[in-house]
C-alpha cells in the first residue's frame, strides 16, 4: 500500500499492473489527492473492511499502526472518497468490485470509476448501469483525473447534509424527551397537591397555562 499525505480527498486505486498502478498514482498525487494503491479487488475489499483475510497481504503501511480494518464489522480508519479500478483483473474483476461496493450499505455512496485498455461499448454500458461514475480508457490522462473531483465533492456534500439532518433530528428528539419529562413531573406534582387538598382543578389549569413554552427557535419563555 502506498499513501500520500496532506490531502483533502483519499482515492483507492486498484490495478494488477504495476506500471498502470504507478501511472495512476502519479497522476492522482499530481492532483494533490491522498492515494492508496492495491493490486487486486480482494485486497481492495479487505482495505474497505468488506472481507477478512487470514493470510498476510503485501501492503506497505503508511504509518506504524494499521490504516485499515480487516473486520467485517469495522470500516477502515482512513476514509475513502473515491475508488478507481481496472476492469480486467485476475480473480475479481473491476466490475465485480463495483458490484460489491454498491451492494454494501456502508460503502455504496463511494464513487467508483472503471479503467480499461479495451473500448467495449457493452462493457462500458454495463458498468455505468451498475453505478460507475466514469469509464476511462487507458492510458489514463491528467484530463481524466480532473473529472474525479466533482464526484467526490457531490458525495461529500451529500454526507454533510445527511449528518446535519441526523444532528437536527437528534436535537428534536432530545427536546421532545425533555418536554415530556417536565410534563410528567408537573402532572405528578399536581396530583400530589390535589391528594393533599392543596390545589383545585382550576388552579391546576392556571398552572399549566403558566408553564414554560418554546418559541420557534427552541428558546424557553414564561407567560
Amino acid at each position: 500500500m502506498v499513501m500520500a499525505a496532506d490531502s483533502q480527498f483519499h482515492v483507492l486505486a486498484v490495478d494488477d499492473s504495476l506500471i498502470d498502478r504507478k501511472l495512476i498514482e502519479r497522476l492522482l498525487k499530481t492532483s494533490s489527492y491522498q492515494v492508496t494503491t492495491v493490486d487486486s479487488g480482494s485486497k481492495a475489499l479487505e482495505f474497505l473492511g468488506l472481507i477478512q483475510e487470514h493470510q498476510h497481504t503485501n501492503f506497505k503501511s503508511p504509518s506504524p499502526s494499521p490504516s485499515f480494518s480487516s473486520s467485517n464489522n469495522h470500516h477502515q480508519e482512513v476514509e475513502v472518497n473515491l475508488i478507481i479500478t481496472d476492469y480486467c483483473m485476475p480473480g475479481m474483476t473491476g466490475f465485480d468490485l463495483l458490484k460489491k461496493v454498491k451492494e454494501s450499505t456502508s460503502l455504496r455512496n463511494i464513487p467508483v470509476v472503471i479503467m480499461s485498455s479495451e473500448n467495449v461499448p457493452s462493457r462500458i454500458s454495463r458498468c455505468l448501469e451498475e453505478g460507475a461514475e466514469e469509464f476511462f480508457l487507458k492510458p489514463v490522462r491528467l484530463c481524466d483525473v480532473n473529472k474525479l473531483k466533482p464526484h467526490m465533492m457531490k458525495t461529500k456534500l451529500m454526507e454533510d447534509q445527511n449528518q446535519e439532518e441526523e444532528e437536527t433530528t437528534a436535537t428534536e428528539i432530545e427536546l421532545e424527551s425533555i418536554e415530556k419529562e417536565e410534563e410528567e413531573e408537573f402532572e405528578f406534582e399536581m396530583k400530589s397537591k390535589k391528594r393533599k387538598g392543596g390545589v383545585d382543578e382550576e388552579s391546576v389549569e392556571a398552572e399549566r397555562r403558566r408553564r414554560r413554552r418554546f418559541d420557534n427557535n427552541g428558546v424557553a419563555t414564561v407567560i
